[in-house]
């Protein structure tokens, strides 16, 4: 059996690890990157750079999303509680969550040194360390570098440190120290702005449907921020009476909490809140007897006023907001779908065009004739010169022409979409119009060979100044789009650049000389 020596062990083990930050297929980058072979390149791109970085949609940043998503809403959960109802007695495993979490949160703040950004304005994500350095001490590195105050460490080592005092001196200085911690775990609250990056890293590398994600999050998180508010005003009600040392006449005394359990501590503490936020009386029927407890009820009214108001606004947000092109684009699959059940066409028929029309759209309705109608004619040159302009240009008879003539042809493109096993090009048929492979596979074939072609290739270009016959045959093997330019159209054009149609005329005639 064939050992692997230590070295190559170490070498293999290594390039699996790496494997795991470079980007994987799905959805999303499927999304970005238009098809199989341009994530592959992207892959091959990150490998080449030789750098640790961790890929936006690698699969070890999909996991880390998720955990740190996790981690960060229990925080927000227990830091609150911890600090109005635990009085110190949290406990070795609370304990030992907030020195996991604040460790956990200084290691996110190194990994985002070599944690890859999502470029928006061009096709692929940021690798550069340097780059990605500048934009994180530019962007959010102070608030984390404050929420990842380590203030489980703090205690952790004020009780290492007075582990052998008597006890009473040791709960008295503990006390002095828990009172300050208390005060300073206020900043750990900052992480509220991590759990909504996070919510949006998730939409971002989800492998689920877009737009379905898209409004799952907006909703789950809306609840989440909904239920946080409620259960921080409740922490407030208890937590303030509690630095006052529970006057005579605050609620707590009132409502004889002071011996209570934390369950029962934090129930009426939430009750107390959610009857100044949703403005009923039950809970809130007594009058303030002092002025802390008069700006804390306020507070509560005003919270609950603005809570309101965002899930008003967010609600008829979701509703309003919803994608006008989606929506278009469900009406004509309606249409499509009455169509086909009145023709009586067959299942597998159906199939293939509904599959057709959600390659061809991905679920969202535009016309591109119209689109690039209510542009400017520069713009829409530009649009075209930067989708086109380097397909055309591989095409040996259009190289180093005109840039009048390119942009010319660069207009009469037509986008078209093809399945895979569609048959673009049947050999011997007569040669209409040449194709550009913006992303896809297809394979051409003939009696005497067989190749493949990708993203940047063109095929079909013989017929455009010979108006022959196919010589190959063309089947796509993935789902293909395609840039097509019509023989007719191309002529049309010629017409309008004589020197060039001459030299092109002369460039075919020795052409046809030398296979002679």
């Amino acid at each position: 059996m064939q050992r692997f020596a230590p070295e190559n062990h170490r070498r293999f083990r290594w390039n699996g690890w790496k494997n795991l930050l470079l980007p994987q297929l799905n959805r999303r980058s499927l999304y970005v990157y238009g098809s199989e072979v341009a994530v592959e390149k992207e892959r091959n791109r990150q490998k080449e750079g030789d750098v640790i970085v961790i890929h936006p949609f690698s699969r070890i940043r999909s996991y880390y999303i998720m955990c740190m998503v996790a981690i960060t809403f229990l925080n927000l959960i227990g830091i609150p509680m911890e600090i109005a109802f635990l009085d110190g007695n949290s406990g070795v495993g609370w304990e030992g969550f907030n020195v996991f979490s604040d460790t956990l949160f200084l290691i996110d703040v190194g990994l985002n040194f070599r944690m890859g950004i999502i470029n928006e304005d061009s096709d692929g994500a940021i690798l550069d360390l340097k780059s990605i350095r500048q934009r994180y001490l530019k962007s959010w590195f102070v608030p984390d570098m404050v929420a990842a105050f380590p203030v489980g460490y703090i205690l952790l080592i004020a009780d290492l440190q007075y582990h052998g005092d008597s006890p009473s001196s040791r709960a008295s200085k503990m006390m002095r120290i828990l009172m300050f911690v208390r005060i300073l775990s206020l900043v750990r609250l900052l992480r509220v702005s991590r759990l909504v990056r996070f919510f949006n890293e998730v939409e971002r590398v989800s492998n689920a449907n877009l737009e379905v994600m898209r409004v799952f999050l907006r909703i789950l998180s809306l609840f989440m921020m909904i239920f946080l508010l409620c259960h921080w005003n409740g922490c407030i009600q208890y937590f303030v009476p509690m630095l006052e040392e529970f006057p005579s006449d605050c609620w707590v005394r009132r409502e004889n909490l002071m011996n209570a359990t934390v369950g029962e501590k934090y129930s009426f503490g939430v009750f107390r809140a959610l009857s100044h936020m949703t403005a009923i009386s039950y809970g809130s029927s007594d009058t303030p007897t002092n002025e802390v407890e008069l700006w804390i009820v306020m507070t509560s009214i005003v919270s609950g006023a603005i809570m309101y108001t965002v899930m008003v606004a967010n609600t008829a947000a979701m509703m309003s907001d919803v994608d006008i092109t989606a929506r278009a684009y469900k009406n004509k699959i309606n249409h499509l779908e009455d169509y086909m059940t009145f023709m009586k066409l067959p299942k597998a028929l159906r199939m293939r065009i509904n599959n057709y029309y959600q390659a061809r759209y991905g679920g969202k309705w535009y016309d591109e004739k119209d689109v690039l109608k209510w542009v400017s004619s520069s713009l829409r040159e530009e649009i075209l010169l930067t989708m086109c302009s380097d397909h055309v240009r591989k095409v040996p008879i259009f190289r180093n022409r005109d840039i009048n003539f390119i942009n010319a042809i660069l207009l009469e493109l037509l986008y078209e979409v093809f399945q895979a096993g569609d048959i673009i090009i049947q050999q011997n048929a007569p040669g209409d119009r040449m194709f550009f492979i913006e992303h896809g596979q297809v394979l051409v074939e003939n009696e005497f060979f067989q190749r493949e072609l990708c993203d940047g290739d063109y095929f079909g270009d013989s017929c455009l100044l010979t108006r022959g016959r196919r010589l190959d045959t063309v089947q796509a093997l993935t789902i293909c789009q395609l840039f097509s330019l019509s023989v007719d159209t191309f002529h049309c054009v010629l017409e309008d650049y004589p020197d060039i149609k001459r030299d092109m005329e002369a460039s075919q005639q020795d052409k046809d000389i030398l296979l002679c």
